[in-house]
């Protein structure tokens, strides 16, 4: 499935809402969808039944707190829940790793791309709804070419 396959798909109700506009909510509940899979992939040993939970929560709560984030009056209180989808992101990304003995090297290194796309989304948006600078190191949150990571989507074996 490519990201542009999955978006016909999701259905009207969702795309007609003006959050739909954010490219990192489309990112956040498209990346819930393929951690589905990787979650069920994971429940599969009983080792890493705890890390197929922890991951899918993380994942879906990513487009939870934007949306919520979304849905708040002022630009400081959508950024607090950025900054938590924020976090989620970048605890889904762990999840991910500590999934990696599992799940094949192509489906992680896939995955640890994405939530970097979406860590860098939302260190975008972050300042400005704040309206200042957010307190990160100056480490480099890019991936080379995000249209083929959206289309190239390994499944666990």
């Amino acid at each position: 499935m490519t990201f542009e396959s999955w978006k016909e798909q999701v259905p009207d109700s969702i795309r007609d809402d003006p959050l739909w506009g954010m490219r990192v909510y489309q990112l956040s509940l498209f990346a819930s969808d393929v951690s589905w899979r990787d979650a069920g992939t994971l429940r599969e040993s009983e080792r890493t039944q705890p890390v197929a939970n922890q991951l899918y929560r993380a994942v879906g709560s990513i487009g939870a707190n934007v949306a919520e984030g979304y849905s708040r009056g002022t630009g400081k209180d959508r950024a607090r829940f950025y900054e938590y989808a924020l976090g989620s992101a970048r605890e889904s990304r762990d999840w991910y790793y500590k999934g990696r003995f599992v799940l094949r090297d192509k489906v992680v290194e896939h995955r640890l791309r994405f939530m970097t796309e979406i860590i860098r989304l939302l260190l975008t948006i972050i300042p400005q709804q704040r309206g200042g600078e957010i307190r990160e190191s100056s480490s480099r949150y890019e991936t080379a070419d995000v249209e083929q990571l959206l289309n190239d989507v390994p499944l666990p074996a």
